[in-house]
């Protein structure tokens, strides 16, 4: 292979390029920097010093700049404002986004969003939704659609809702249980208005929706009974457990009160208690012992609790044990049960809540939806005593 002397001369040839596009370079950043406002750099400052409120004060002052650097700033700041709840300023400078001309296409449709963001912080739910929708066919038309179904859910406009979660669904995410929600939302509307044979065409589309739809079942059940035709609410609510079984408890109650009311009270105290042993619950087992206590005597509900607990110890069970216990303790014993059962119970009222398996939140009441995160179906209807203490002593 022979040596090529012109490399001799390109050598320094582009050992020259390279230092003229430095220097080029370099002039470009000094030109930049030194067009900054001295404001820049002191806000800069007080972020590095961790003084956020004088860093926000001061780079409030640079945003007042129609420069096109300044752009970025306006957007970093008005999302800053808004999650310190300043949602009047967010809105302020993202507007002053907006009514630039000179911005790019895709520079306008960020500030849209991010004002949409903040109209939506501050409950301006009608402004929000009207720039949101006109996000649509643009490159925030998903993320748009996300918080259109939020607001229409905040809005309890459950046919928008329906509407949107369906734009949403995808083949992995087909959206079907909370759409099953929305029709049983609309079918709670439509009973409060005694319009029964609408609301129970609703409940049929949430269960073709979600065939495992337990809360459109539960009405179902509920309408029958307003009819007052108990045999056939009793049958709608057997189905509960083909759907989950976990939610059995929450229509033992009225399985027994339809069975009271066909004088049929053994045969649903029966069907209860094969539930119980299948799917054991602390709430199951208290309308279990309260039903048996009142239609066949304590003994056998004595029985039957004490059997259950050992089995499947609770501190809710475990109250109710020492209750009736006391129901036949020598008087000059009572006070030292009483004193157990007293603590016991303030114990258990601490952990007879309902918790959210989304966000933590807790309710003494079962809900369907989180007030907290908005979720659906985020609460199991089982008590924390249920999977902490319960769990402990199981294994103990």
């Amino acid at each position: 292979m022979e040596f090529e002397f012109w490399w001799l001369l390109a050598f320094p040839l582009f050992f020259a390029l390279g230092w003229l596009a430095a220097r080029i370079d370099i002039k470009h950043v000094i030109s930049e920097s030194s067009e900054l406002p001295e404001s820049y750099f002191k806000g800069l400052n007080f972020l590095l010093n961790e003084q956020p409120d004088q860093a926000i004060e001061v780079l409030s002052e640079v945003v007042q700049s129609e420069k096109p650097e300044a752009v970025e700033l306006n957007f970093a700041l008005g999302s800053l404002f808004r999650r310190r709840g300043e949602v009047d300023r967010a809105i302020r400078m993202h507007k002053s986004i907006v009514d630039r001309s000179y911005l790019s296409n895709e520079q306008k449709l960020a500030a849209v969003f991010e004002l949409a963001q903040d109209y939506k912080k501050a409950g301006l739910l009608d402004s929000a939704e009207q720039l949101f929708s006109d996000l649509q066919k643009t490159t925030y038309s998903k993320v748009a659609l996300k918080f259109l179904l939020e607001i229409y859910q905040q809005e309890k406009d459950w046919s928008k809702a329906i509407q949107t979660a369906r734009q949403l669904s995808t083949a992995e995410h087909p959206h079907r249980k909370v759409i099953s929600h929305f029709y049983c939302e609309l079918a709670v509307i439509e009973s409060a208005h005694s319009n029964p044979e609408a609301s129970k065409a609703y409940l049929e589309e949430a269960l073709k929706e979600n065939r495992r739809c337990v809360r459109a079942t539960i009405l179902m059940g509920d309408q029958e009974v307003a009819l007052t035709n108990h045999e056939g609410a009793i049958q709608i609510w057997k189905r509960v457990e083909t759907q989950d079984p976990r939610y059995i408890s929450l229509v033992a109650g009225k399985l027994l009160a339809s069975y009271r009311a066909l004088d049929k009270v053994d045969l649903g105290l029966a069907l209860l208690r094969g539930y119980l042993a299948q799917y054991p619950s602390a709430d199951l087992l208290n309308i279990v012992y309260q039903g048996m206590l009142e239609h066949q005597g304590a003994e056998n509900a004595y029985r039957t609790l004490r059997d259950e607990l050992r089995r499947n110890p609770t501190l809710q069970g475990l109250t109710r044990l020492l209750e009736a216990q006391l129901q036949d303790m020598p008087v000059d014993r009572q006070q030292d049960l009483l004193l157990i059962k007293n603590l016991l119970h303030q114990h258990t009222r601490q952990l007879a809540m309902f918790r959210c398996d989304s966000c933590g939140f807790e309710a003494r009441q079962f809900h369907w939806y989180c007030p907290a995160c908005g979720g659906w179906e985020t609460f199991p209807p089982r008590r924390r005593e249920e999977t902490e203490f319960g769990h402990l002593l199981s294994h103990a």
